[in-house]
């Protein structure tokens, strides 16, 4: 394992509204707690890892990449599917991330970690087999969400997939519409977007890619939305 040694600087966003979360070296204390992480997510953060291990196929051959670090065991249940001929990286802008991230991971499976920006990443085009965008996006202003997006699509192969895991506008029938979503404007300033908006909104319109899959989670409030990089002549994208 290994962290970048030229460290990028950490965005004004992430220090003025998450430094509560990821960038203060007591949030690492606080919030790597697997029933925390359980908790903000209302229940639901096994589950949804189950989605994205399922979807995988429990079984990671060639290169996997997991843009941006995650509290809990997400990471190391990704790095146990991993092949003996695969590979698992993993980019975060924090290198108090990087090396809380280290720490649960075990020594033998291939593992690189990078000190890299999610809206520039330092790898060639088609460079990896999959990507995975795991609660990131909501985090992110616009112009980075949508860079980010445009990115992680770029490094993926044609054919490869991008798994996205994030919230999304609940069905109006459930309550934490109407209690979640302002203390996540109070807390997270970005997540309103994806509270009003469904992905698609973020996307590069250059045909790139097709929806493979959209999955809802409790009462529409969760999602996970898979995009296969589409081969050179495969014609234009298709959204839901």
């Amino acid at each position: 394992m290994a962290v970048k040694k030229s460290l990028p600087a950490v965005p004004q966003y992430l220090q003025a509204h998450y430094w509560w979360a990821y960038v203060h070296p007591r949030a690492v204390h606080v919030f790597e707690r697997q029933w925390l992480v359980n908790l903000i997510l209302w229940g639901n953060y096994k589950r949804l890892c189950n989605a994205v291990l399922h979807g995988y196929g429990h079984h990671l051959p060639g290169r996997t990449l997991q843009i941006a670090c995650a509290y809990g065991d997400l990471t190391p249940r990704l790095a146990r599917c991993v092949t003996p001929d695969g590979s698992l990286e993993i980019v975060d802008i924090l290198p108090i991330q990087l090396e809380n991230l280290a720490g649960k991971l075990p020594r033998e499976t291939p593992i690189k970690l990078h000190c890299m920006d999610s809206a520039a990443l330092g790898f060639a085009d088609g460079s990896f087999d999959r990507a995975l965008l795991f609660f990131l996006l909501h985090e992110q202003p616009q112009a980075v969400r949508e860079q980010t997006l445009a990115e992680a699509l770029r490094v993926v192969r044609p054919g490869g997939t991008l798994t996205i895991v994030d919230y999304a506008p609940p069905n109006r029938f459930n309550p934490l519409r109407y209690f979640w979503k302002p203390v996540l404007d109070r807390l997270e300033p970005f997540a309103h977007d994806l509270f009003s908006e469904e992905v698609a909104a973020w996307l590069p319109r250059d045909g790139s890619f097709v929806t493979v899959s959209k999955q809802r989670f409790f009462g529409g409030m969760y999602q996970m939305l898979t995009l296969r990089i589409a081969e050179p002549d495969a014609g234009r994208s298709a959204r839901a």
